[in-house]
């Protein structure tokens, strides 16, 4: 059995800066190009874990520490467009909240997709894309922005052209500049080059079937209660269901809906009520984000123990190489979503308790790292548990 001596402890002190509630987070409403455009002028912007691609040098990150990812946050009213522009980098969209319908294409014309919340959306990179609010009602979208280094966006020259009649502007360094807020207009030579209509043209058109393809619905997520080793220990029940990359998942039969490479792997975590996931570490940098209900982690081995609870609408970092459990307190299920730094398939260390519980009911992780029967494992690891 693999043990890491050199686990990082979490302090209180360093707890209670990895949690970022709701109410402590930082909306920005001038933090791109269009931001006093009307139909865009309500968008509230929240960077929540690393630079994202925000455009304001006021920028204000909860947590900067890089992840190999950006988390942020687009609410808008009912009503408001985020308007064309391009990623260098994976963008994903969990909805958490409303009725939104995203746009593609060269002039946001080769196609729509309605999606509602709990659906998760991967938008690829290289292409125009906007979103609208559709619904009645404020909404609210985590999301998800693969590398540390994003590289900014590029926005559709029409973006430009109409922002400029509102007295806004773009660096060459994707700085926003806000002349009606006393800045001075950059020099022409300042100022970014839009794209040509040829370079526009020539970008990669994809249809609404292949984008359909990067949708995962609500509906359609598969959980397994046979994704984690411990999820068979009376008073655990976690299960997940994987939604791109490859994730921290255990049962052999998950497939990710959408395989290619973020920089990030996603799963949708859930726990019945008084259930948990037993201590475990991991040795990338998690990043928990819960939708429905809330949960208590646990951090630390012994005596060290430190413990938050993370409430709906909430996240929690936990850093690498640390131990951690988590725990349904409540009294329904708890829904949450579970971002894990890195495109390879991810390893759970357990600690000994869960591995002799579990194998005291007849289950081990076998040697490409998923759940299996005990029996049907080598003798090398039979004798590992004695049991």
């Amino acid at each position: 059995m693999e043990y890491l001596v050199s686990a990082v402890e979490v302090s209180n002190e360093e707890s209670r800066r990895r949690l970022v509630r709701r109410q402590d987070m930082v909306a920005e409403r001038v933090a791109f190009i269009d931001c006093k455009m009307p139909g865009s002028h309500l968008k509230e912007n929240y960077s929540l874990i690393g630079p994202g691609v925000t455009q304001s040098k006021d920028q204000k990150v909860s947590l900067s520490e890089p992840h190999g990812f950006s988390l942020g946050v687009a609410a808008m009213p009912a009503g408001i467009t985020n308007n064309l522009h391009i990623h260098y980098t994976a963008e994903v969209f969990m909805i958490y909240k409303g009725k939104w319908v995203f746009r593609w294409g060269a002039d946001g014309k080769d196609g729509e997709v309605v999606c509602t919340a709990g659906d998760v959306v991967s938008i690829p990179t290289w292409i125009f894309r906007g979103f609208s609010n559709v619904g009645d009602d404020d909404g609210w979208i985590f999301t998800a922005l693969g590398g540390d280094d994003t590289g900014g966006i590029l926005w559709h020259p029409h973006i430009l052209e109409v922002a400029a009649q509102h007295g806004l502007y773009l660096t060459r360094d994707n700085l926003l500049v806000d002349t009606q807020e006393g800045q001075p207009k950059p020099a022409e030579a300042e100022l970014i080059e839009p794209m040509t209509r040829e370079q526009i043209d020539s970008l990669r058109r994809y249809t609404v079937e292949e984008m359909s393809q990067r949708v995962v619905r609500r509906d359609s997520r598969t959980f397994s209660g046979a994704a984690l080793l411990d999820s068979c220990i009376p008073g655990h029940g976690g299960e997940l269901a994987p939604v791109l990359g490859h994730g921290i998942t255990q049962d052999r039969e998950h497939v990710p809906q959408i395989a290619n490479p973020h920089g990030m792997s996603i799963e949708w975590g859930r726990i019945p009520a008084g259930g948990s996931i037993g201590k475990h570490l991991l040795h990338e940098k998690q990043v928990i984000i819960v939708f429905s209900g809330a949960v208590e982690i646990s951090q630390n081995q012994g005596e060290g123990e430190v413990v938050q609870t993370v409430n709906r609408q909430d996240l929690y970092s936990f850093p690498a190489d640390s131990w951690r459990s988590i725990r349904n307190t409540g009294s329904q299920a708890a829904e949450f979503i579970l971002m894990t730094a890195g495109d390879h398939k991810k390893r759970i260390l357990w600690s000994e308790e869960i591995l002799q519980a579990a194998a005291r009911l007849g289950f081990a992780i076998d040697p490409d790292g998923y759940v299996a029967p005990l029996a049907l494992l080598p003798q090398k690891v039979k004798d590992l548990y004695a049991v």
